[in-house]
């Protein structure tokens, strides 16, 4: 069936499934896997003994999972964070659908949240196709503007080729950049990861992958500055912290 999806935002059992009631057995079910995912132990076994153990529904296996880490990934992916001072006069590449879609998420207060690691994430997905949502123009727009008053020397942007509509998107950036005079290089690749941790050397790496994080030599959480400036009333829950 076809996404007919006007916005990216709330599941219609986020309220309850996310309600501050939740929050509790949700941040100790994040502390346990961590602990479990510290010493080793396999992810899909960890999440299913703490999910069954707090009786976790679907949607909330799939947050503690994404916020989750394992103490020395915290470590040095608090490491390399950098603050958004540090861009200036540096270039700078952003994992496209991965930063877009948690800021379009946000401004139709969808679920985003501040992972364990500091990374703020949501548990959208493209699943091969990209749509426009009514926020993707604000969205682009936000961060464009963050970006420009954090004056980067260069910004190049991945997205991912294989799915649908990307190259709609790609073009739609661009025409943006010009009209704005943006220092933005927009490119399609069949593996944007390996292209943004090919560039860990001499950028500073927007993204809150996993694996990105994992090998960055500097990564900035540009979702976080985007949405102090522009969407400073939207609220993300909040896993930065042990329970």
């Amino acid at each position: 069936m076809p996404d007919q999806r006007h916005h990216r935002g709330q599941h219609p059992q986020d309220h309850t499934l996310f309600a501050p009631d939740q929050m509790p057995v949700l941040r100790t079910a994040v502390a346990e896997l961590a602990w479990l995912l510290s010493r080793g132990y396999a992810a899909a076994s960890s999440l299913k003994l703490v999910g069954d153990r707090h009786e976790l529904r679907q949607r909330q296996r799939e947050l503690v999972l994404r916020a989750t880490c394992t103490d020395a990934q915290r470590a040095a992916r608090a490491a390399t964070r950098v603050g958004p001072r540090a861009i200036a006069g540096m270039p700078v590449c952003i994992d496209g659908f991965n930063l877009l879609i948690t800021i379009e998420a946000a401004l139709s207060n969808g679920l985003v949240f501040k992972s364990r690691d500091g990374a703020l994430r949501d548990i959208s997905s493209v699943h091969g196709t990209y749509r426009s949502v009514e926020e993707t123009q604000t969205a682009l727009l936000a961060i464009g503007e963050t970006l420009q008053a954090l004056r980067p020397s260069a910004v190049t942007w991945f997205f991912d080729q294989p799915v649908s509509n990307s190259g709609r998107l790609a073009q739609r950036l661009r025409d943006l950049a010009a009209a704005r005079a943006w220092p933005w290089e927009v490119t399609l690749a069949m593996n944007p990861d390996q292209e943004l941790i090919a560039r860990r050397n001499e950028a500073i790496l927007v993204s809150s992958d996993a694996l990105i994080l994992d090998h960055a030599k500097r990564w900035l959480p540009l979702s976080e500055c985007v949405l102090s400036a522009h969407a400073p009333e939207f609220a993300w829950l909040d896993f930065g912290g042990d329970a």
